[in-house]
C-alpha cells in the first residue's frame, strides 16, 4: 500500500484518558491517521476533540450510527478501514458489531463486551465477515513477553506445573467514584462496567497474560470474591485457582485495593527444567532461573533475544521500551495484516500475533466464572464452558 490506514474513533475525546493512548500507540510507525469519529456523547467535547484531531468538521459525526451509515457511502478511497473503540464496557458490543455489519474492521478496548453472549455474537460475526478484529490487551505486546512465550513454546522449560500471575493496584483504596473520578465512577458501576470491577478491568488482564505466556488453556476455576470499600457495588479485590489443560496449576491475585500499588502486574512460570519471571516495573527484564545452571536476565534489545521479541523491538538496548510501545505492537501487527489483506497478500506468521475475538470470548468466559464461583462459599470448582 502506497497510503496509510484510515482509522475512525468511538469515544476517546479530549476527556478521556485510553483515546490518547490508543492514538499515540496507532500513530507510533507512521501506519495510521484518524479521519473520522464521534468522541464523547458530549456534542461540544466531541466537536472540540475533533478540531483539536484535525480532523474536518463533516467528519465528527453526531453518533456512531451516523459515521458507519456515511462513511460507508463515500468512495473507496476516502472511507475509514477500520474503527477504534475506547468507550466503557456497555458501548463496546453495538458500535462493534455495526462496524463490521457495515464492512470495517474493528480494534476494540477489553474486556471485549459486556456480556459472554455478545461477545459470542462478536465472534460469530466475525468468521461471518472474515473481518479483522484486534483487542488491546497491552501486556502481551511487550517483547520480553513475547520472548518468554516463545521459549515456552519452545520446550525449553519442559512441561508447564506452575503459573502465578499477580495485578496489584491501589487506586481505588478509597470510594473515589464518589469524589467526581470518571474512571472509578464507571468503573464501579455494574450497569456500565458489566457484572465485574475488579476482575472484569485488571483479572481479565491476569489471566490473558498467562494464557498468552503458557499457550495453555484454562479449564477450571475456583475463586473468591471481595468488597472491601464499604457501599462499593462492584468487586475491588479477588483471587484465584486455576486448571490448565495440561494439568499445571495455577494461582491469579487482581486488587485495585492494595493501598500505595501503582500497575505492579507480574507472572512467574514454572516448568520442570526451569522457570520465568516477568514484571512490568522492569518491562526490559526477562528473568530466567533453571534447575542446572545459574540463573539468566534476558535484556530486550540485545542480540540475546528470540525472534518474536526482536520482531517487537524497536530500540537498541539499553533504550526502555515500556507501555506505549507494547500498546503500538498491537496496533503494528493489526496494521501490517490489514494492509497485506488490503493488498491481496498473506501477512507474515509474526504479524498476526495480536489478541483478537477469541480472547476476548475468553475473557468473558473468565469473568463470568469468576463471579459465579467467587461469591459461593462452598469454594467449589467450576468448568469452563463449552
Amino acid at each position: 500500500m502506497n497510503r496509510k490506514l484510515r482509522m475512525g474513533m468511538v469515544g476517546g475525546g479530549k476527556d478521556a484518558f485510553i483515546g490518547a493512548v490508543h492514538r499515540l500507540a496507532a500513530f507510533m510507525d507512521g501506519q495510521i491517521e484518524l479521519v473520522c469519529g464521534v468522541f464523547s456523547i458530549n456534542p461540544e467535547i466531541s466537536a472540540e476533540s475533533g478540531r483539536e484531531y484535525f480532523v474536518p468538521e463533516s467528519r465528527v459525526y453526531a453518533n456512531y450510527q451516523e459515521m458507519y451509515e456515511k462513511e460507508a457511502q463515500l468512495p473507496e478511497g476516502e472511507r475509514m478501514d477500520f474503527v477504534t473503540i475506547v468507550t466503557p464496557n456497555f458501548v463496546h458490543f453495538d458500535p462493534a458489531m455495526m462496524a463490521l455489519e457495515n464492512g470495517f474492521h474493528v480494534v476494540i478496548d477489553k474486556p471485549i463486551t459486556f456480556t459472554l453472549e455478545e461477545a459470542r455474537q462478536l465472534k460469530k460475526k466475525v468468521e461471518e465477515t472474515g473481518l479483522l478484529l484486534a483487542l488491546t490487551h497491552t501486556y502481551s505486546g511487550y517483547p520480553a513477553v513475547k520472548h518468554a512465550r516463545k521459549m515456552v513454546a519452545d520446550g525449553a522449560f519442559g512441561k508447564i506445573r506452575k503459573v502465578f500471575v499477580e495485578y496489584p493496584q491501589g487506586w481505588l483504596s478509597q470510594k473515589v467514584e464518589d469524589s467526581g473520578n470518571a474512571q472509578a465512577s464507571w468503573r464501579t458501576d455494574p450497569k456500565r462496567s458489566g457484572k465485574a470491577g475488579c476482575m472484569g478491568d485488571i483479572g481479565t488482564h491476569a489471566h490473558h497474560l498467562a494464557e498468552y505466556i503458557t499457550g495453555l488453556k484454562t479449564t477450571e476455576i475456583c475463586a473468591d470474591l471481595n468488597i472491601f470499600v464499604p457501599n462499593r457495588l462492584l468487586d475491588d479485590d479477588g483471587a484465584a485457582l486455576l486448571k490448565f489443560e495440561n494439568g499445571a496449576r495455577g494461582v491469579l491475585m487482581a486488587t485495585q485495593i492494595a493501598a500505595g500499588e501503582e500497575n505492579a502486574i507480574r507472572i512467574r512460570v514454572y516448568g520442570e527444567k526451569g522457570g520465568l519471571e516477568w514484571f512490568q516495573h522492569e518491562p526490559n527484564s526477562l528473568i530466567v532461573k533453571w534447575i542446572d545452571q545459574p540463573t539468566q536476565i534476558f535484556r530486550t534489545g540485545t542480540g540475546w533475544m528470540n525472534e518474536a521479541a526482536v520482531a517487537n523491538t524497536r530500540t537498541p538496548g539499553g533504550h526502555p521500551e515500556g507501555y506505549l510501545e507494547a500498546f503500538a505492537n498491537i496496533y503494528r501487527n493489526f496494521a501490517w495484516t490489514l494492509m497485506a489483506r488490503l493488498d491481496g497478500r498473506e501477512p507474515k506468521p509474526e504479524w498476526l500475533d495480536f489478541p483478537g475475538v477469541e480472547d476476548g470470548v475468553r475473557g468473558m468466559q473468565f469473568i463470568d466464572l469468576v463471579v459465579e464461583s467467587g461469591y459461593n462459599d462452598t469454594q467449589k470448582w467450576y468448568k469452563w464452558p463449552e
